[in-house]
């Protein structure tokens, strides 16, 4: 397992392997909040939600932020009858300590990412199961290449986060394979965002069967892309 490398800008991750940041530098919670809980209409959906499950799927788990902010939305919207499973697939993880580090920044994650920090010093490549709030919240903590997590995954998803590093620093993640795979695991109305709004990206999305629409992006992005699994 090859973990991230990494330096730090003002208490502030900075990918060296990517030459880019894991969040905005404006604001990584208010990125989180704007780009994948508005466009996949989360706070809706949440409310609406009894005693079921609600799956995410996310590219790029990074410093754990969308995880550990989504938790929250979910905690505070939905019924306490329903679960949350949250998949999410990392190439190269924070080296442990960086995991900590990063998650201080956030004091209101302070609890769940507390409950993380030890299991998560002993990842292992593949698939890693972490469960928080007596088994009402699952996250799967998938470590290799999307290439080769994604086909291991058998379970639909309600929504996608799209988030690894931008399509021109980390053209191996958006391949088409990348695509073909939200296909399989999409379901009528299934729903994405993502921070890019590349060219490449939308024909992609479109080709294998996703609306896709533009909206204003966020901080000094000009736009980005969201939609639905027709």
């Amino acid at each position: 397992m090859q973990f991230a490398n990494l330096k730090w800008n003002n208490e502030e991750p900075y990918s060296l392997d990517f030459c880019d940041v894991y969040y905005s530098s404006d604001d990584g919670l208010a990125e989180t909040e704007y780009v994948f809980i508005k466009h996949n209409q989360l706070v809706e959906r949440f409310s609406s939600l009894h005693a079921a499950t609600f799956t995410i799927i996310e590219t790029g788990f990074g410093t754990g932020l969308n995880f550990f902010f989504f938790l929250l939305q979910f905690l505070q919207h939905a019924s306490s009858q329903a679960a949350l499973r949250f998949i999410s697939i990392e190439r190269y993880p924070l080296k442990p300590e960086d995991f900590i580090k990063a998650n201080l920044r956030w004091p209101m994650f302070g609890e769940f990412a507390t409950q993380l920090n030890t299991p998560y010093a002993i990842l292992k490549d593949g698939l890693n199961i972490f469960s928080i709030c007596q088994n009402r919240i699952l996250l799967d903590l998938w470590i290799g290449d999307v290439s080769e997590c994604l086909p291991n995954i058998k379970t639909p998803t309600d929504a996608w986060f799209l988030d690894g590093f931008a399509p021109s620093k980390n053209g191996d993640m958006w391949s088409d394979h990348l695509f073909i795979e939200m296909a399989r695991l999409s379901k009528s109305n299934t729903t994405f965002a993502t921070f890019t709004s590349a060219g490449q990206v939308r024909r992609q999305l479109e080709a294998v069967g996703f609306n896709v629409s533009k909206a204003i992006g966020f901080g000094k992005k000009r736009e980005m892309l969201h939609g639905l699994y027709r």
